[in-house]
């Protein structure tokens, strides 16, 4: 049999992927060279790269620092509320033991919705949303620390809580121009892909503006590398900057004295409805402001604010006739003042125009000591012609700080301006027309007459505290001037100011802030007011800027006290002297000024508790202790509301209105109240009411000891209750 030869041919498939396989086998070797080898991949450094991606950095917030009256009491601080926050994802669950998401939705939903105030039906709908986390609001929203323990206590999982932190008041509308406001904004922070939201809070207005920087601290930080859980790797480093603390602030502020101003000035308000009034005390001997209010005003916790300027430091305006008393100094400083020469009163010609006393028919031939007490504009114009001159004014004004910022710690504050060139211009420089000021300047000028010829620079901050340390960082100091004027010439001008407040001649312009017992001196003013529109000065009888710059006691001032009101509705000056006078019987009986004179009306501040639930007899019996005079509307065993609220502070002669359980409520005799007071009486009462007129209660439509429904109006009658034997004169 014949054998027939193969020739086998190569298959090179298998060939070709073996030389693949030993290729990518090689390429895959040099890559794991690469990696291991190269500090540098691709242009990362790994080890960093690897650090980084365990690597978590947290901010550490600094807490702001908080604002205090001078006796520790807090007039801005720092409240924290919570956000309900429900985590709806599974994949937030690591173990299954403990779930980190809400996994029963209907039973979360039940036990929430009593705490939160909410529907089970709309939770249960939030619940049910197709996202990885959502807010349970709006009774999740701003809730209190104490709720947010009592939804812990739940321990239901995938419930958690975002903190909000924001900027509080306790006492609402009090020193509000001085403390200010600051503001929470938030700022979306993007990092790897990853937002989140952090809230900032920024000081807008006031000490809350002025001292941000040290108010608000500076945050810290927290660097450390976790796992995949957020726990932090065992033996690892831990780098971390702890947060510092904004400084706590302590002004110069009583709030005592601040709650009388704020009351005087709010019930001005009230009564006389001027478009602005400012009020401050001061302390005579160091230059602090003691208190300081202003309407309108507002509340910063609701930042319900018509204007922005501080009006203590920022409001500029042409003073009137307290400037005087700076001329008058300016003479007698000089030595050419002679007090018992005379000039002819009524009017006088400067060039072509013509400068007229408030009363222009005049007082014939008086002497310059009674033009002060007169308020001459004519005695004016004839000391600068006789005893001083444009130059010596210009010098004395500058010297006693007008034209010139104080330096007080606020912002915002304002020069004014003391420009005068021709005769007519020096002639109402003299009286405080065509110049303007802050309310400010004229109380830094008055302390020269308080402090033996020596001007004290005013404060409103007396120290800076460091949390962290507990080091006053700054203290503030009685800073004093050079000797400005010789004790002869305050001596004099206290003399002038006296006679201008107790004086009895017809022509006597400051009586009505005669107080009997207390030897007050000071001036004054009352500026017309310049129409920018007409070019001319308003002339209504109501449209001035009215002023009062006084201290007391005479011979040793404690307190000084400036003032300024424009454009009553009606009263003229009366809305300012009736705060003013308030404001000065106040302070004494609280500081016990006058000995034997007010030792019997010494003025007690009591903090109001819950009377709720309380019996009729127990709270009458506390309050009269208390000298505060309760007002009991019913004849009811218990209390079941009250006004002014727990918490609020009192003072003697003040009204506490008391509601009791009893069915047949009964109008009581409003004669004499304020439209204040009896307003919150009415909304106690739950009735509506009608006013008619200004000042103070003297008719009413509901009689006393009818019974009340709750369906009456109650119409009330107010008039002026305050009858002065002079209306206030025009001494522009």
């Amino acid at each position: 049999m014949k054998k027939r030869s193969v020739k086998l041919k190569a298959w090179k498939f298998p060939n070709l992927i073996l030389k693949c396989f030993l290729f990518f086998m090689v390429l895959l070797y040099v890559q794991l060279c690469y990696l291991s080898l190269s500090p540098i991949i691709y242009g990362i450094n790994m080890e960093k790269f690897a650090k980084a991606r365990n690597t978590v950095t947290k901010t550490l917030y600094a807490k702001r620092g908080n604002i205090y009256d001078k006796d520790g009491n807090t007039l801005a601080l720092n409240v924290y509320s919570y956000t309900v926050v429900a985590y709806l994802s599974e994949s937030r669950t690591t173990n299954s033991k403990k779930p980190r998401h809400v996994v029963d939705k209907k039973k979360t939903a039940e036990k929430l919705a009593p705490v939160l105030g909410m529907t089970v039906e709309y939770l249960e709908r939030l619940l049910s949303s197709n996202a990885y986390q959502v807010e349970l609001g709006p009774g999740g929203r701003g809730i209190t620390e104490l709720k947010k323990e009592e939804i812990e206590q739940l321990e239901l999982p995938g419930i958690g809580f975002t903190e909000n932190k924001k900027r509080y008041y306790p006492n609402g509308n009090f020193a509000s121009y001085v403390v200010g406001y600051a503001k929470q904004y938030d700022k979306t922070i993007e990092d790897n892909g990853i937002s989140t939201i952090q809230s900032y809070i920024v000081g807008e207005l006031g000490i809350e503006s002025m001292y941000d920087d040290l108010l608000k601290g500076s945050n810290g930080s927290l660097r450390q590398q976790q796992d995949r859980n957020g726990y932090q790797i065992p033996d690892t480093k831990e780098y971390k900057t702890p947060a510092l603390d904004g400084a706590n602030i302590y002004l110069t502020l009583d709030s005592n004295i601040q709650r009388f101003i704020e009351s005087a000035v709010k019930e001005s308000e009230n009564v006389y409805d001027p478009e602005w009034l400012i009020l401050t005390a001061m302390d005579a001997k160091t230059g602090k402001i003691l208190g300081t209010s202003s309407i309108p005003s507002f509340d910063p916790n609701l930042r319900d604010i018509e204007n922005y300027e501080n009006p203590l430091v920022s409001y500029v305006y042409e003073p009137g006739s307290t400037m005087k008393t700076f001329t008058y100094m300016c003479a007698l400083e000089k030595g050419t003042y002679d007090g018992q020469a005379s000039f002819k009163s009524g009017s006088i010609a400067v060039g072509e125009n013509t400068v007229y006393d408030w009363n222009r028919k005049g007082w014939g031939n008086i002497t310059f000591d009674k033009g002060y007490e007169y308020s001459s504009n004519v005695g004016i114009t004839n000391m600068l012609s006789r005893f001083i001159n444009k130059e010596d004014l210009r010098t004395c004004l500058k010297k006693y700080g007008f034209g010139a910022k104080t330096g007080i710690e606020l912002p915002r504050e304002q020069t004014g301006d003391i420009s005068f060139t021709y005769p007519i211009e020096v002639a109402n420089a003299g009286f405080g027309q065509g110049i303007t000021t802050t309310q400010i300047q004229n109380l830094q000028a008055l302390t020269i007459l308080s402090n033996n010829g020596k001007m004290l620079k005013p404060h409103i901050v007396d120290k800076i505290v460091d949390p962290n340390t507990k080091k006053v960082t700054y203290k503030a100091k009685r800073e004093e001037s050079e000797q400005l004027v010789k004790q002869s010439t305050v001596d004099k001008m206290k003399e002038l100011m006296w006679n201008t407040i107790h004086g009895k001649d017809l022509g006597t312009t400051g009586t009505t802030y005669k107080i009997d017992g207390f030897d007050i001196i000071g001036k004054t003013g009352t500026a017309q007011i310049f129409d920018n529109e007409t070019g001319l000065y308003l002339s209504g009888k109501n449209d001035y800027i009215f002023s009062f710059a006084g201290m007391y006691p005479k011979d040793e001032p404690e307190i000084i006290i400036y003032g300024a009101m424009r454009k009553p509705s009606w009263g003229e000056s009366k809305g300012l002297y009736t705060a003013v006078k308030s404001v000065i019987t106040s302070i004494a009986k609280y500081r016990n000024m006058f000995g034997e004179t007010l030792d019997k009306t010494a003025i007690v501040t009591y903090v109001l508790p819950s009377y709720i639930n309380k019996t009729k007899e127990t709270v009458v019996k506390e309050l009269t202790n208390q000298k505060i005079t309760p007002i009991v509307i019913g004849e009811g065993a218990k209390i079941i509301s009250q006004y002014p609220s727990r918490g609020t502070t009192v003072m003697s002669g003040d009204k506490v209105i008391l509601l009791t359980n009893d069915a047949n409520k009964k109008m009581i005799d409003l004669t004499g109240w304020s439209s204040g007071d009896a307003i919150h009486l009415f909304t106690l009462l739950g009735i509506a009411y009608e006013t008619e007129g200004h000042g103070y209660i003297t008719n009413q439509s509901i009689k006393p000891g009818t019974v009340i429904t709750g369906k009456e109006t109650i119409k009330i009658i107010l008039n002026d209750k305050y009858v002065e034997e002079q209306d206030s004169k025009k001494e522009t």
